[in-house]
């Protein structure tokens, strides 16, 4: 839209519409930045191909490298010069660094993925016969010998063992972690300095060192049994560092700018603390306590020496010795029965899908809670003055009111205001 102003007419200015050609060809859409072009993907796929070529040409052919381990470095090796040299052809060096890098961390995440995924396979494949008996995991091991079949015994007092063990270490590691954690980030200070020093120290601490200590403490100096809470207090010393330590990290990565405008509004530090910054830090503060564990769940050598291993569903953390599943996963291996060794696959199989089940629910306990959108997609929001009014679908000049007539607008502006451009 143009506007023009002639000088020493009547008229002050004047506009124009656009006029469009009818018989013009429709606008083309422009492509998305991030999106490859077919071109690309062309380029991509041959490099590959190429270098796959390449590989079996130099390992099968003209040098004597035989084996699957020798082909696979030899493509990654032929794939990135391959791709070097296309991205020099198509750009500069900036394409070519570009392209390396893409090309190294995308085979570095598959690789990655390749080694969990053939692990996971490995567990299962090895454990799954016990696993479709519905006795593996309502019945215990008592009277149960390492070559009976797989009809008789089962898990049952392991997982018990391992739920109660890991739900006190949390109840007692997750409130001291994240209280670590606030007050390291938002008191701070010459003695938080030395705390982070601790934590930090702390996060490589071995787990066989919290079993020794929990050991000579609570059993050894204090007098009392091997039981699941001498293990829970061991599992618990494994899991505040990790737990301080990501809590610690994922606070500071909230932005100061909140923190100021809730002090501004007249919000104590606390409550700046409480409704502010735990609120936008929940999805962090929950992979941090999935961290924690993690790392607890999976330890044998801690609830060795504070537990001690049972044949027996035990409920009560107190009474005696108590057994888990990383527990019973070791003492049956130890055995050297093929059936045993076969029941511990399966057992680790069932940690395997206790921690995943754990890990999802912390997901959706922590996962922030959406904004209502309407049928048509976008958001449907309140104002304070038009309750039971869709603000999206409605017609704003019905719902404003009658609108003043322009004689009117003399009062509300000056005069000058109101006059017409000469």
């Amino acid at each position: 839209m143009t506007s023009t102003i002639e000088t020493g007419s009547s008229i002050a200015g004047q506009t124009f519409m656009p006029s469009y050609d009818e018989d013009a060809a429709p606008a083309v859409p422009r492509q998305s930045l991030g999106r490859t072009t077919i071109d690309e993907k062309f380029v991509r796929i041959g490099t590959w191909a190429s270098a796959f070529g390449l590989a079996w040409l130099l390992t099968q052919r003209l040098l004597p490298l035989p084996g699957l381990p020798w082909f696979l470095i030899m493509w990654f090796a032929a794939g990135l010069a391959v791709t070097a040299v296309t991205g020099l052809l198509t750009g500069g060096m900036i394409e070519v660094r570009d392209r390396v890098a893409g090309a190294v961390v995308t085979v570095g995440a598959m690789l990655v993925a390749g080694v969990l995924v053939s692990a996971l396979a490995f567990v299962v494949m090895r454990g799954w016969r016990p696993l479709p008996h519905l006795n593996f995991y309502i019945d215990d091991m008592a009277g149960v010998g390492p070559k009976d079949p797989f009809t008789d015994g089962g898990i049952l007092h392991a997982i018990v063992g391992s739920l109660i063990e890991i739900g006190i270490g949390v109840a007692i590691a997750l409130p001291l972690g994240i209280g670590t954690a606030i007050f390291m980030t938002e008191v701070g200070g010459a003695f938080a300095r030395v705390v982070r020093t601790v934590v930090e120290a702390m996060t490589a601490l071995p787990s066989i060192v919290a079993g020794l200590f929990i050991y000579t403490v609570f059993i050894v100096a204090l007098g009392y049994p091997r039981s699941g809470l001498a293990a829970s207090l061991a599992i618990a010393v494994m899991m505040l560092p990790i737990i301080a330590r990501a809590a610690d990290v994922v606070l500071r990565v909230v932005p100061g700018g909140l923190r100021e405008a809730s002090l501004a509004l007249g919000s104590s530090r606390w409550r700046t603390v409480w409704r502010v910054v735990l609120p936008t830090a929940r999805p962090g503060l929950a992979t941090a306590v999935i961290l924690g564990v993690a790392r607890g769940v999976g330890e044998t050598s801690p609830v060795l020496l504070t537990s001690g291993a049972a044949t027996f569903l035990v409920t009560n953390p107190t009474d005696g010795v108590m057994n888990s599943l990383p527990l019973y996963i070791y003492t049956t291996v130890r055995s050297g029965e093929p059936v045993a060794i076969t029941r511990a696959f399966a057992a680790a199989t069932v940690l395997l899908a206790i921690v995943l089940i754990l890990f999802i629910t912390a997901r959706l306990l922590a996962r922030p809670k959406r904004t209502k959108r309407s049928r048509s997609g976008r958001r449907f929001t309140q104002a304070p003055g038009l309750v039971g009014t869709n603000v999206v679908n409605a017609d704003p000049l019905t719902e404003m009111g009658p609108v003043a007539p322009r004689d009117d607008l003399a009062e509300l502006y000056p005069p000058a205001l109101n006059e017409e451009i000469p």
